[in-house]
């Protein structure tokens, strides 16, 4: 077994080093550890089984439906109107489009599901404005992509879809539901260190709406909203299941976008779906390679391993806790969430439903510390993003983001140690 976890461990690293495409270092270190383990033939026939039964499932049939649907949304004029709303809503503060950019960035990423959306359309449009009215472009760039991450808590997120698949069968409906408290309470500590900052640095008062404006505002933004509403309503109310829903959404997004806005031209479809086609390739890929992995380290008792490992360590839940919360940290840096999901789900898993831990609630604390990994170098894509949008250097924005980092941790720490916060919305809801 030792030789086995060895030539994984190794050769994952050293493909990673050599910049090898995330999906393809999985599946090749995969089918080296099988070479190592079962015979050449059925181990490359074994890694090839184990990629098409990690795609098949009825569940992640969602996923390339939430990508169309975020695809829509992002070129439909949404970005604008959302961030027209939040000013109505936060914009009157000192350090008033601070708070615009957050709050903007939990709407879109919600009703889009990715952070790099996210970050593009809502920074595309927040940062340019905030640079004009005398904000730091460092704290801006800092805003954008921190408050992007949020989204992927708040439903529907492709990743919770993910984690569901991994750990063998949580409901997304029940997932979706958790996330609001936690995607909601990391956004919240943003905005707090906005609000510190907007009083160090002397950032502008934003301008007061008038109440006919507001109420204009809030009209054109309500239709966007009422995604999440149909979506989540739905499900709750077992009007169709979370699959069903994201056909409903993407429905819904290309009449919002298409019909009623009118900023995505018909002639335009075919590049949406040829985007929404290339980004569903790569993560069904990922998803793939990563249950070759996940069952070869099942094969290996690794797992199993690790937990006796970690529970022999202390019998203390919060030491363990905070150990496995330190190692998705350090994952973060360097992996991207979606196979970061699906190979240390089935491993750390075990160790905390042993210590009394809802699958429900390691799930929202696994994608909130992951959330993290997205705005840390040197993979971070949100990161990428956002510092080209702002014309900066990851260098230059890292002090800024440094008070960002230090409230999406302690809101982190906030749910891994009250379960409350991820379980009471879906007891609520009979789930």
């Amino acid at each position: 077994m030792e030789l086995s976890v060895f030539v994984l461990v190794f050769s994952f690293v050293i493909l990673l080093a050599m910049s090898v495409p995330i999906a393809f270092s999985i599946g090749i270190a995969t089918t080296l550890t099988m070479l190592f383990t079962i015979t050449s033939g059925p181990a490359i026939t074994t890694v090839a089984q184990r990629m098409a039964t990690g795609i098949d499932s009825f569940a992640l049939l969602a996923i390339p439906f939430f990508i169309l649907s975020g695809q829509l949304m992002g070129r439909g004029g949404i970005a604008r109107r959302l961030i027209d709303f939040a000013k109505v809503v936060v914009g009157m503060f000192p350090g008033g489009l601070a708070y615009v950019n957050v709050l903007a960035c939990m709407f879109f990423g919600a009703i889009s599901g990715s952070a790099v959306a996210a970050t593009s359309a809502i920074g595309g449009f927040m940062i340019p404005i905030m640079n004009k009215e005398g904000y730091d472009k460092n704290f801006n760039a800092a805003v954008t992509v921190t408050g992007s991450t949020t989204g992927l808590l708040i439903p529907p997120s492709n990743v919770l879809i993910v984690y569901s698949l991994a750990s063998g069968g949580v409901s997304i409906a029940a997932l979706f539901i958790a996330g609001y408290l936690p995607g909601i309470l990391m956004g919240l500590g943003l905005m707090i260190v906005c609000a510190i900052m907007a009083i160090i640095r002397n950032y502008p008062v934003g301008d007061r709406q008038s109440l006919f404006i507001g109420l204009k505002r809030l009209l054109d933004a309500i239709p966007s909203l009422l995604l999440i509403v149909i979506v989540i309503g739905g499900i709750i109310a077992g009007i169709f299941t979370a699959t069903e829903a994201s056909a409903v959404a993407v429905l819904y997004s290309l009449l919002l976008s298409a019909v009623v806005y009118r900023e995505v031209k018909w002639s335009e479809l075919p590049n949406i779906l040829l985007k929404t086609v290339e980004t569903t390739a790569i993560v069904m890929l990922l998803i793939g390679t990563s249950s070759a992995m996940s069952w070869i380290l099942s094969y290996e008792n690794i797992p199993q391993n690790i937990s006796a490992a970690l529970i022999a360590l202390t019998d203390s839940k919060i030491i363990i806790f905070l150990i496995i919360n330190i190692i998705l940290l350090a994952v973060g840096t360097f992996m991207d969430m979606t196979p970061a999901v699906l190979i240390f789900t089935p491993i750390f898993l075990p160790v905390v439903m042993e210590l009394g831990m809802h699958p429900l609630h390691f799930g929202i604390m696994m994608i909130m510390n992951l959330c993290i990994g997205l705005c840390t170098p040197p993979v971070g894509s949100v990161l990428f993003v956002g510092c080209g949008i702002a014309n900066t250097s990851i260098a230059h924005i890292t002090k800024s983001l440094l008070p960002f980092f230090i409230v999406m941790i302690v809101s982190l720490l906030l749910v891994t140690y009250i379960p409350w916060l991820s379980m009471v919305l879906p007891g609520v809801f009979g789930y």
